[in-house]
């Protein structure tokens, strides 16, 4: 009897352990236009790690590359992410660009150092729900991960696209240059590219990407749904993160 309690045991704890770690649906995304080359910077920085370890946020760093001449070069920075910091504001129609810059759903822009306002612009954002209205759903397996989508409240915008963006979960640079010589600072969920697997119409959806390109070499991956306002970003619908971020 004890020798079958032990094997019961055993493969009940083996059991805990195959089953896939996936993150609470979330709330909100907010997404933090950074550089290295900023003095401003490290407080959103570090606001951003604390909002990365919360399981109903998905939180995103996009270093921008506009500060280089300031004496140093952001050595994650890349220009894609300037360009979509840009869109963000030629779709709102108010032109600001600046850093530290939070974007909170794809919509409202906050100083990326101040909580309140985040946390102001996140309950606007959400319109009293308690996660983003379309779930994101991941699974892997062989070498392939999958999204579907599924509908849990009404939504406004039903043409929308599907991202998949490779995250490097935690990357700590000291700056030898520049406003921040001296610094070290740590940066949570870099973003290093945007790669677009598909487009949604409304109601459920799946979609296929393999496992090496949503990760691209980083640590981990985020899957957004966002609105387009032309070829401009918008609104994010649904948003979920690989196990581990």
């Amino acid at each position: 009897m004890a020798s079958r309690l032990k094997l019961f045991l055993a493969a009940a704890g083996l059991a805990v352990l195959l089953q896939p770690a996936f993150a609470e649906p979330p709330r909100a995304v907010v997404e933090l236009f950074t550089s290295q080359g900023c003095s401003n910077c490290p407080p959103a920085d570090a606001l951003l790690v604390e909002y990365s370890q919360k399981p109903d946020i998905v939180a995103l760093s996009f270093p921008v590359n506009y500060w280089d001449y300031l004496g140093w070069k952001d050595t994650l920075a890349h220009a894609e992410f300037t360009n979509r910091q840009k869109n963000y504001a030629h779709a709102r129609n108010d032109r600001q660009v600046f850093t530290p810059q939070m974007i909170v759903n794809g919509k409202k822009s906050c100083i990326g150092s101040d909580r309140a306002q985040i946390e102001k612009a996140i309950q606007a954002t959400g319109k009293g729900r308690s996660t983003l209205p379309v779930d994101v759903a991941i699974a892997e397996q062989n070498g392939m991960v999958t999204v579907s989508l599924t509908e849990m409240a009404e939504v406004q915008h039903r043409e929308a696209e599907v991202w998949v963006l490779p995250v490097l979960r935690l990357q700590t640079v000291p700056i030898e240059r520049g406003e921040n010589k001296g610094r070290t600072v740590t940066y949570a969920n870099v973003v290093r590219g945007l790669k677009r697997i598909g487009e949604w119409r409304g109601g459920p959806a799946r979609f296929e990407v393999s496992a090496e390109t949503a990760r691209s070499g980083a640590d981990g991956y985020v899957v957004l749904l966002q609105a387009q306002e032309g070829d401009k970003p918008s609104v994010i619908l649904g948003a979920a993160k690989s196990p581990g971020l």
